[in-house]
């Protein structure tokens, strides 16, 4: 009788643990939707702290957690060498941030240097949409 409550336990938590690592459900997004920097431009020379400005066509901006057809909110990659996976909600960090309030626009503030910035649209659960909508990613140098 053990090893028949041991057996079932192990399935249990190996269908748990199989379920928990798979992708959740992408949220489509229309064609031809499309996300940009509006500011700074490609290859502009900016001060330690400037306002990145985003833009959106296509779809509509809504903050997090408002589940609406063909709608997301903003995230700023900070140097990111690619792109979030798109299947899961993607993670906050210094070099990922969140705009779940539906802003379409930060104040900036970051170290002397070149930098490379990218927005991606994540749904109402922070998840990519699906074709993904993401910016080109676009180089300041920080003076």
């Amino acid at each position: 009788m053990n090893r028949i409550k041991t057996a079932f336990l192990f399935v249990l938590a190996f269908s748990f643990a199989c379920a928990a690592s798979a992708a959740l459900p992408r949220t489509p997004s229309p064609e031809g939707a499309k996300v940009y920097i509006i500011s700074p431009a490609d290859g502009e020379t900016v001060g330690k702290t400037f306002t990145v400005q985003f833009g959106l066509k296509g779809m509509g901006v809504a903050p997090a957690g408002i589940e609406l057809p063909n709608t997301g909110h903003h995230h700023l990659l900070i140097n990111a060498k690619s792109l979030p996976d798109e299947g899961v909600p993607m993670p906050m960090s210094e070099s990922l941030k969140h705009f779940g309030k539906g802003q379409t626009e930060v104040d900036l503030t970051l170290e002397p240097g070149t930098h490379t910035l990218q927005l991606v649209l994540g749904d109402y659960l922070h998840i990519p949409h699906q074709p993904v909508v993401a910016s080109e990613q676009i180089t300041v140098v920080v003076k």
